[in-house]
């Protein structure tokens, strides 16, 4: 079963997991950039950048477009978006507790 990594987190978050990674995104996030540039800003080798924009690409977090002989590769912000959905379910329930305590709190000092 093929699963679309905007609907689930999972090949996101395993993606995010591994530093070079996450260190590949930072590098795409401000612009096109082509392996051999990725390559040289994050120290690795041209082959290990490649894979690793495998794994990017597969997870939807980075996407590549052809210019000449080269691939570009840019962040694709649509990816981030399982991810996002995901962490957001957390706060609505933090942000009730907050509320709650700090209500609770009002009141003992009013009382």
């Amino acid at each position: 079963m093929v699963t679309d990594p905007v609907d689930d987190p999972d090949p996101a978050l395993r993606a995010l997991a591994d530093r070079n990674r996450r260190a590949i995104l930072g590098v795409v996030r401000s612009g096109p950039r082509s392996v051999g540039q990725i390559a040289d800003e994050v120290g690795l080798s041209q082959q290990a950048t490649s894979h690793y924009l495998g794994v990017l690409r597969a997870a939807g977090l980075v996407s590549s477009a052809r210019a000449g002989t080269r691939h570009l590769f840019t962040v694709n912000t649509d990816g981030l978006a399982a991810v996002r959905s995901y962490l957001d379910g957390f706060w609505p329930s933090k942000l009730a507790a907050l509320k709650a305590a700090v209500e609770s709190r009002k009141g003992t000092a009013d009382g």
